[in-house]
């Protein structure tokens, strides 16, 4: 992947489309357990969506290997796909770019109203 590719993000398009391909080839529900699955994962990721390619793609996979075995989605990944997801992600309670970002908000006006009120 050259620097272009990395700026403008066209190699997170042509790995999220690859993506889309394997998951139409997948049954109905797993179709839709991959849906769940990339809803539930996106807040995980951070401002490209980089850390969750391999993330997705190993639960794409997994999805994949379950069809072919002919079991349900319901017995590999259970009843809740957002803890799978959690889980998967970095377990639960794992700190999302929302809570980097919160945090870093409150340290810059923590530092504004420091040197304001000082």
């Amino acid at each position: 992947m050259n620097l272009w590719e990395r700026m403008t993000g066209s190699d997170l398009n042509r790995e999220w489309k690859a993506f889309e391909a394997r998951a139409q080839a997948l049954p109905a529900d797993h179709r839709a357990a991959w849906g769940q699955i990339t809803v539930h994962l996106f807040p995980y990721g951070d401002f490209t969506g980089r850390n969750l390619m391999p993330i997705l793609d190993s639960a794409l996979g997994l999805l994949e290997e379950t069809a072919a075995d002919g079991a349900s989605v319901h017995d590999v990944l259970g009843e809740d796909i957002a803890g799978f997801c959690a889980a998967l992600a970095g377990g639960k309670g794992a700190r999302t770019y929302r809570d980097r970002w919160r945090e870093q908000l409150n340290r810059n006006v923590a530092r504004k109203l420091g040197r304001l009120g000082g």
